[in-house]
């Protein structure tokens, strides 16, 4: 893929101060922090490394990424690395996508609680797959899945959502045999909306009887007990969203297809179109309309705001494992349903060159760590990791 034009960090040295004087008070740490990080990714002030062809010899300095799971460039290592663990627990069986999202009423109150009811969401989106796939009458089988949470929209508004990905079947409910599901069909949708309404809500409803959400703003009538059963009750009589995708075509599939979910941010620095001192436009995909590309424009200080509302709280993970991939069964059931399945034993992945020789695409090794003292006056470097001669 090409280097894109334009970039987050472009956004924010530009137009970062304005933002900063406009909002810094309501701001977090955890926002700033990924401002400050995404502004100097891959720059001399986070240091470097010179690399080294192991073909040809050629060597090049590259700086440092910042690593935060915010940052648009810094995905793609994390992005292969977890492809690779998940690649030894494929299942020679089709796979499932579907999307649990909640009805809009419910935004603000979910940003106000963002850890707790981030939170719910995963538990209600699991539970309702795991009790609808084991009761005989759909497929009778306990099954094992991954979700991963999205918070945003095309164009960078609130839209909390799951995603999962789920194979076609189960174990039986004594373990001794696999449970295949239908070839382009795993759950009925309606009944699975039905059951994550039902769970969310009752989450929902314990959560603020033990006083664990905050009000504030639009929903300081909320706290009120009456106000808020008010409220429950009206989301109850809406139909909520759970979309089954079509199926994948097989395992060979799933992962190239999972690796555009796992580690996806906000907007990634290929949809930016043009920046300027005082507006951001980017690509967006209208759903609404057979998904035709449109073009959207916002001031620099919007397109931060909008950006930085999707940081997610301190180490809260974003992508879960549940059913036998739950991390307590995984060792156990994974192999049993290798095993019920046939399935001969994968060859562990090999692990790519993170760089690649611009002059004859050999790997790039590591010979020399470089501070950001040392990139900018070369005579201070120390002595190499490596011998490069």
């Amino acid at each position: 893929m090409t280097r894109p034009q334009w970039e987050v960090a472009d956004v924010i040295r530009i137009a970062g101060s304005r933002f900063r004087q406009r909002y810094g008070k309501s701001l977090t740490w955890a926002q700033l922090k990924v401002i400050y990080a995404i502004a100097l990714c891959r720059t001399a002030a986070l240091g470097g490394h010179r690399d080294q062809c192991v073909r040809c010899g050629y060597q090049a300095i590259s700086y440092n990424s910042c690593r935060n799971r915010h940052c648009p460039k810094c995905q793609t290592n994390a992005r292969e690395k977890w492809r690779r663990t998940r690649q030894q627990e494929l299942l020679p069986v089709g796979y499932f996508h579907l999307v649990f999202s909640v009805p809009h009423e419910l935004i603000p109150l979910i940003w106000q609680n963002k850890k707790i009811l981030f939170t719910l969401l995963f538990e209600s989106s699991a539970a309702t797959l795991l009790e609808v796939a084991a009761d005989p009458k759909h497929l009778g089988a306990e099954i094992g899945f991954l979700s991963i949470l999205h918070t945003w929209g095309q164009t960078l508004q609130p839209h909390p959502h799951i995603h999962c990905v789920v194979p076609g079947g189960g174990l039986s409910p004594d373990h001794i045999g696999w449970i295949s599901s239908r070839s382009h069909f795993f759950l009925p949708v309606k009944v699975l909306s039905r059951v994550f309404r039902g769970k969310f809500l009752a989450g929902l409803r314990c959560a603020f009887r033990s006083q664990r959400l905050a009000f504030h703003g639009e929903c300081l009538p909320l706290a009120n007990e009456k106000t808020f059963a008010t409220f429950l009750r009206i989301l109850f009589r809406q139909d909520w969203v759970v979309y089954a995708k079509p199926p994948f075509g097989g395992p060979e599939h799933v992962l190239h297809y999972l690796a555009r979910y796992t580690h996806r941010v906000a907007i990634s620095n290929h949809r930016l179109l043009s920046v300027n001192d005082s507006h951001v436009t980017f690509r967006w995909k209208d759903y609404a309309h057979h998904n035709k590309q449109r073009a959207m424009t916002l001031s620099g200080e919007e397109f931060l705001r909008r950006f930085l509302q999707h940081v997610l709280p301190k180490s809260f993970p974003r992508i879960r494992y549940f059913g036998w991939l739950a991390n307590r069964t995984r060792a156990e059931l994974l192999p049993l349903c290798r095993l019920l399945l046939a399935q001969q034993p994968l060859a562990p992945a090999n692990e790519p060159a993170l760089w690649q020789c611009m002059r004859c695409q050999g790997p790039m090794h590591v010979v020399e760590r470089l501070t950001t003292l040392q990139i900018f006056f070369p005579q201070t470097r120390r002595v190499p990791l490596l011998d490069s001669s």
